[in-house]
């Protein structure tokens, strides 16, 4: 497999993939467009008319968007584990991955990921703090609900807690205050030594995308 991704540091959609196939000691080779850069448009197009990253190479097969690489991994390479084995369980994750991957629009828009940076202030529409507690809150119950199983929102790692790396990576750039249990598990997914080694590669990285430094 061939995984293409933008930047380490910006790049939330690119990590989520990734993540799953990191955490999973899945064999794949990875490849970075950097983004805003002026061949960025015609490499990315290249691997896809999407013209989108994250790109999953798998030889003849192509597949993109983050959510539908995951479905992809978890059913050939996972025996479906990316997702909780208990039906309702598996339900109730796939409804929060897509609440994710389809809105919070001001959270993804307000406070672009960006690892390098910390202290970061922005401003807190209502909008953005409505969107805060129910990202708080559904992190909360799942972990109250699934949390006998293991320290993920399921118990066991999946793909909702992909989903969510890049909020508590946000969460952390903007010093967003959280509860007690929604705060425990953003740094379950800091800790976790994939994300480590995700956000140490990014702070690494020198490319500047200037529509994503965001906050003073």
């Amino acid at each position: 497999m061939k995984l293409i991704i933008g930047n380490k540091n910006y790049s939330s959609w690119s990590l989520r993939p990734w993540l799953l196939l990191a955490t999973h000691k899945l064999a794949f080779e990875e490849e970075r467009i950097p983004l805003d850069e002026p061949d960025t448009k015609a490499r990315i197009l290249a691997a896809s008319e999407a013209g989108k990253v994250p790109v999953l190479k798998d030889g003849d097969l192509t597949v993109w968007d983050s959510l539908a690489i995951c479905e992809y991994v978890s059913e050939k390479y996972l025996d479906g584990k990316g997702w909780p084995q208990d039906m309702a369980a598996r339900a109730e994750a796939r409804a929060v991955s897509a609440e994710m991957h389809s809105g919070l629009s001001a959270i993804r828009g307000q406070m672009p990921m960006n690892c390098r940076a910390t202290g970061r202030k922005v401003p807190m529409t209502p909008e953005l703090e409505q969107e805060i507690a129910r990202v708080d809150r559904l992190w909360s119950q799942c972990r109250q609900k699934y949390g006998s199983a293991g320290p993920w929102l399921f118990g066991e790692f999946s793909i909702a807690d992909c989903m969510f790396a890049p909020v508590t990576s946000r969460f952390a750039t903007y010093g967003v205050s959280l509860s007690e249990s929604a705060a425990a598990y953003q740094q379950q997914v800091l800790n976790a030594d994939a994300m480590r080694a995700w956000v140490q590669a990014g702070c690494e990285e020198t490319e500047i995308v200037e529509a994503d430094e965001a906050g003073a």
